[in-house]
């Protein structure tokens, strides 16, 4: 690595800790000149990214994205009316345990509008919502001696024979595009370069998605194996974790995984006493949503802001330094080590209702207990939420769900036995996505909760393409005179024009998909639509 981009790969950690500088221009002059930097190209990525701006340890942030809308809509009232200082966040990564806020660098769940001024007090007294989850398969090694799967591929020296079992193993990314992960890997593999790269994207911040957050705390090891497998099997020598900066908990147990790895010889200059080095480090994000779109978080490893990159080429051609990159979410990559110990033909069998593959998913919304849950692809909506979730909370009946995350749109409760698969989520106009459910009951307003969606997109938006920028503000604009009830019929029309034009013309999935809230709400639920152009609000929600 030349002294150049060495300077580079380390610029967004130096204005991390510049955050908090009581004189901040002092200390950018100075880092200019320390790193031979235009003052303009640091003034660009503080303007850009959350956690290198002025954040300060008092400031209060309060989730508004859809998971704790549903739970405490009034919460960030009810703190301004108390005289709190106080601010609306997107989305923090504690769906399960609703309402979330964050106050500073820390973040807590389990806060309501009848407790919240007290807590923010005395953070320690938020009550957190007791998070539930069930595995069965995903740790190969019943919790017994780590990396055996690694040092038995390393003894057989066979990366075609991982490549076949994936590829038997029907294994497809699990962050939102589903791709084969074979075919990924072997992209990788086959491109010739002197210098290659893994990445684990941990960077999940979609409203509704935390399944990642509970594999980092949970099963560290078996990311990492899956990383080094991966290093090895395409030729790379350097891998990395590029975290969300709200899971501070779950970085502390990847520290720890990784320090048992390299004493284990795990990862190192020798792994498992062999010649082949994987090195893995952790790049901790910025902030910011758009750092999950895959080249956009190479844009940041790189120093520059989390803009996406117009593809082709594609990362695993020209990636990270421009270098052939593999990029795999970090539930994909846990999954490797228990493919490879069981076989890839036994993980296709694992399905349900003609699905193949197991998947975990974040259920969070109106259900009596949110969590994560190891399942069989293919199992109804209706199984997750009454089999898992313990059904509806408050007795309340089912009337709508996101079945991948706020990106996916929402479906009607009569689609509930849907099957959660990547095809007949597809052909009802949704998709599996991140991974995320989200339970909605009745009584709840479509168009309030389409327009938290709208938000979050709007909010989250990197503004580099006209299409996204300009678009998923104007589709607030209309969504909120559609809550308020002054939007016109007409208003629908554009709606739907403006959601074309995004996307068939935005650079990344971020602006694609940003419209599907609202579209799905005209489409399932017109009835509830209707009202509000006629200025009622069935839920007495929208003012």
């Amino acid at each position: 690595m030349n002294k150049r981009r060495a300077s580079d790969a380390h610029l967004v950690e130096e204005l991390r800790r510049l955050a908090d500088n009581p004189a901040p221009d002092h200390a950018l002059r100075d880092l200019s000149h320390r790193t031979q930097t235009p003052l303009h190209r640091l003034h660009s990525l503080t303007t850009f990214f959350p956690q290198l701006g002025s954040l300060r340890a008092e400031e209060t942030r309060v989730c508004g994205d859809l998971s704790c809308h549903l739970a405490e809509p009034g919460l960030l009232e009810t703190l301004r009316a108390a005289g709190k200082r106080v601010s609306s966040s997107s989305c923090l990564g504690l769906c399960d345990q609703p309402a979330a806020v964050a106050i500073g660098d820390h973040v807590y769940g389990g806060f309501t509008s009848q407790h919240a001024v007290e807590a923010i007090a005395n953070v320690t007294g938020a009550a957190a919502i007791t998070a539930h989850s069930i595995t069965r398969f995903i740790d190969p090694h019943d919790g017994g001696a780590h990396y055996a799967t690694l040092r038995g591929f390393v003894a057989a020296g066979d990366p075609d024979s991982i490549i076949k079992e994936l590829d038997a193993s029907g294994l497809r990314g699990f962050g939102g595009a589903g791709f084969p992960t074979a075919r990924k890997w072997q992209l990788v593999r086959a491109a010739h370069a002197t210098e290659k790269f893994v990445v684990c994207n941990a960077d999940e911040s979609e409203p509704g998605t935390f399944k990642d957050r509970f594999l980092l705390e949970h099963y560290p090891h078996l990311i990492i194996e899956g990383l080094v497998i991966a290093a090895l099997v395409v030729g790379a020598r350097k891998a990395y974790v590029f975290l969300r900066h709200e899971y501070a908990r779950q970085r502390e147990r990847l520290v720890a995984a990784l320090t048992a790895a390299r004493a284990a010889n795990a990862v190192g200059a020798s792994v498992c006493g062999s010649e082949c080095a994987v090195d893995i480090e952790i790049f901790d994000s910025p902030g910011g949503y758009i750092c999950g779109e895959e080249t956009a978080l190479l844009e940041a490893m790189e120093g520059k802001r989390a803009e996406p990159r117009n593809r082709p080429p594609f990362p695993g051609v020209i990636g990270l330094w421009g270098q052939p990159t593999l990029i795999n979410n970090v539930e994909t990559l846990a999954w490797v080590p228990t493919i490879l110990t069981r076989g890839g033909a036994w993980f296709a069998q694992q399905g349900c209702n003609g699905a193949s593959g197991l998947k975990f998913i974040a259920l969070s919304g109106h259900v009596t207990r949110p969590g994560v849950y190891e399942i069989p692809l293919g199992l109804t909506v209706r199984e997750l939420i009454e089999e898992h979730g313990g059904g509806m909370s408050g007795q309340r009946r089912l009337k709508a769900f996101a079945p991948g995350g706020a990106s996916s749109g929402f479906l009607p409760a009569a689609c509930s036995n849907i099957a959660l698969d990547f095809q007949p989520l597809a052909a009802a106009g949704s998709m599996l996505g991140s991974g995320a459910v989200i339970a909605l009951a009745e009584g709840t307003c479509m168009v309030d909760a389409a327009l938290s969606g709208l938000r979050f997109f709007r909010n989250e938006s990197c503004g580099k393409c006209v299409p996204c920028r300009v678009g998923s503000e104007k589709l607030v604009g209309l969504a909120e005179a559609l809550a308020r009830g002054v939007a016109r019929a007409a208003d629908l029309d554009l709606v739907r024009e403006l959601a074309n034009t995004m996307e068939a013309t935005s650079i990344c999935g971020l602006g694609q998909a940003a419209p599907n809230p609202l579209l799905s709400v005209l489409k399932h639920f017109p009835d509830e639509v209707d009202a509000h152009l006629h200025g009622h609000c069935p839920a007495r929600v929208c003012r």
